[in-house]
């Protein structure tokens, strides 16, 4: 049988795409038929690992290196993803940081610099897409949030505000942009088994009524259902274990 292929001649940019939920998104996407702009920040063996998985599939691929809470790094990522592989069709916003901090201990700077990767970032990214999208009017936004979001978890109070500033963000280009033929929605992970959940002592697989982590090709599907779809807009995903339900 053929291999399906739905997003063959689309480009994704996939920031912090060389480990965790990024690396099995950009893999996911690619086995899907996209070619993929691998976005990282400081990992760059990691991020060639990525793209050699994916060009080993048959998919074009490169690493670009950026730190996209910083908006003119944004722009010149976006250039240089326009330039080597193409204008940038999805867009995987999923670059965060999780730095655990108890009420007592948050303090200001920790929340603006969880706001500024978190968040601002994404807002960064999409701004930057967006024109190539409307023009060729075709687009997926996919915003990597987190169950903190929604019950507000526990990393900290930084850390929630931040993720859920990307439901609002995505039902902002949802209601905009829909008749545009581009979409907006938030996958919303919980307890993925990925280093981030590992180096959080707190983090417990009783948390979940399923009794154990998510795997990062769990939340990977996710992402690729959305960015097949044309008709799902505006909408969180939940991949978390039954952690809160809607």
């Amino acid at each position: 049988m053929a291999e399906e292929t739905p997003l063959a001649g689309k480009v994704a940019l996939v920031t912090g795409g060389s480990r965790g939920i990024g690396r099995g998104v950009a893999l996911a996407l690619a086995r899907r038929g996209a070619d993929v702009a691998v976005g990282y920040r400081g990992n760059a063996a990691a991020a060639r690992e990525v793209v050699e998985a994916i060009t080993e599939m048959g998919r074009r691929a490169l690493a670009f290196g950026a730190d996209v809470s910083v908006e003119a790094q944004v722009g010149r990522l976006v250039a240089a993803v326009r330039e080597g592989l193409g204008p940038v069709d999805i867009l995987v916003a999923n670059a965060g940081v999780a730095s655990p901090r108890s009420i007592a201990d948050v303090t200001g700077e920790d929340f603006a610099a969880a706001l500024s990767v978190n968040l601002c970032s994404a807002f960064y990214c999409a701004q930057a897409v967006l024109p190539d999208m409307r023009r060729r009017g075709f687009g997926r936004l996919v915003f990597i949030s987190s169950v903190a979001a929604q019950r507000g978890g526990i990393v900290g109070p930084h850390y929630a505000a931040s993720k859920a500033g990307l439901h609002g963000l995505a039902h902002f280009y949802a209601a905009h942009l829909a008749k545009e033929g581009i979409t907006a929605n938030v996958v919303a992970p919980a307890l993925i088994s990925t280093d981030m959940v590992s180096d959080n002592p707190v983090a417990k697989p009783d948390f979940l009524p399923v009794g154990r982590f998510g795997t990062v090709e769990e939340t990977a599907a996710m992402v690729v259902a959305l960015a097949e779809n044309a008709f799902v807009t505006g909408q969180t995903v939940s991949v978390n274990g039954g952690w809160y339900m809607t």
